[in-house]
């Protein structure tokens, strides 16, 4: 049946929703996306939708996020739901579960790995029922990273036919802000998971979100060292958790396209000599997204910051003689100015892309792979490249 929208976006009054439909109107208005906004307050969806401009036909639905017979119509009438509404684990449970039970495909920013691997545990076998493709971490967490693994190993199998079973990615650049959701998320998930023992040993395991699968012992990518290989300090990465996890469930769900074998670890370039150092331990001492001085939901950086924000990510692959070099980046801020366009791509390759992803709970990479990295260079201001090779 058709639907009558190819995307819903909830919670659009939000920071991160107002950015998914700028990008939306500013790429999408010429009637080849059939979207609306949702949310729960329809005062807020109709200021936001008279100061972004949005046309006349796109429609304001109203849905609070625990109300299952609203949210209930909203789920059957778009083929994709894109959700920003955080702590998912807090405001997520009845939108996610709807979609799986609905046949809906889902996409979000989830970081939150506790409450991704309830909904993995709970809803797969809804979901392969239904059709509904849920995939979770659709923002810099953990689409750059997930797909820069899958973007090296294709390359792997393609130059030498078997993976590259140690892959070091190291952040060269970072220039942007965390906003109040990525605070609260963080913070949501840690509270809970000092209340639950078992979702904190899932916080500290690579491969809490395999499925089972439990594969060798990964490297820590927690302790400051110099590389001289990269002629630079090195410091632990803070979305390194989540991110391992979305990597190592991706090599699961590809039937381990990148080995039985595989290692995997993230950190953070700081820069050569004592200046990188002394930013190598503020790196790693950081509290800014625990403290009291946390941003609050809401914030996040100006329209500045995000334009000129930016990231660069080196993906080094290594098995026996061979090495591989690939970067990822982009030239806005990551969190917000590129994660909106991420997130929306993400969503367009399931509404509109031709892929035989079947139902179930998926990452980025298993989910939608090569057609996702190529909306991604082509709308999205994503760079997917080849630096070295031997």
């Amino acid at each position: 049946m058709e639907k009558q929208y190819d995307i819903i976006v909830y919670g659009a009054t939000g920071y991160t929703g107002q950015l998914v439909c700028e990008y939306l109107r500013d790429h999408y208005s010429n009637g080849a996306v059939r979207w609306a906004i949702a949310g729960r307050d329809e005062t807020k969806l109709s200021q936001i939708k008279s100061t972004l401009g949005l046309a006349e036909h796109i429609d304001v639905l109203v849905a609070e996020s625990h109300d299952q017979q609203a949210l209930m119509p909203l789920v059957a009438s778009a083929k994709v739901i894109i959700t920003t509404v955080g702590p998912y684990q807090l405001y997520g449970n009845e939108l996610i579960r709807l979609c799986a039970e609905m046949g809906t495909d889902y996409v979000d920013l989830c970081g939150e790995p506790t409450w991704m691997r309830q909904q993995i545990d709970g809803l797969s076998d809804t979901a392969k029922e239904s059709g509904a493709r849920i995939v979770h971490s659709c923002g810099f967490d953990s689409i750059p990273f997930d797909l820069g693994v899958f973007f090296l190993q294709d390359l792997a199998w393609q130059y030498f036919n078997k993976p590259m079973n140690r892959v070091q990615c190291r952040v060269r650049k970072m220039n942007g802000k965390f906003s109040g959701g990525t605070a609260a998320s963080l913070q949501a998930t840690m509270a809970a998971a000092m209340k639950q023992p078992e979702q904190l040993r899932w916080l500290k395991d690579p491969f809490s979100l395999a499925s089972g699968f439990v594969g060798p012992e990964q490297p820590k990518g927690s302790e400051i060292h110099f590389d001289e290989n990269l002629n630079s300090w090195v410091a632990p990465f803070i979305m390194a958790s989540i991110n391992t996890k979305n990597i190592h469930r991706s090599n699961a769900l590809l039937d381990h396209y990148y080995g039985k074998d595989f290692l995997y670890d993230e950190m953070i370039l700081t820069g050569p000599g004592e200046q990188g150092q002394k930013i190598a331990h503020h790196v790693a001492n950081d509290k800014s997204l625990s403290g009291p001085n946390a941003p609050q939901p809401g914030e996040g950086p100006t329209q500045e910051e995000r334009e000129n924000g930016s990231y660069d990510v080196l993906f080094i692959g290594t098995l026996d003689e061979h090495e591989i070099k690939v970067s990822v980046g982009g030239h806005l801020d990551p969190g917000y100015g590129s994660t909106s366009r991420m997130l929306v791509e993400a969503a367009l390759c399931l509404a509109q892309d031709d892929l035989a992803t079947l139902g179930g709970v998926y990452t980025p990479a298993p989910a939608m792979g090569e057609s996702l990295i190529k909306r991604l260079i082509q709308h999205a201001g994503l760079y997917f490249e080849v630096e070295e090779r031997h």
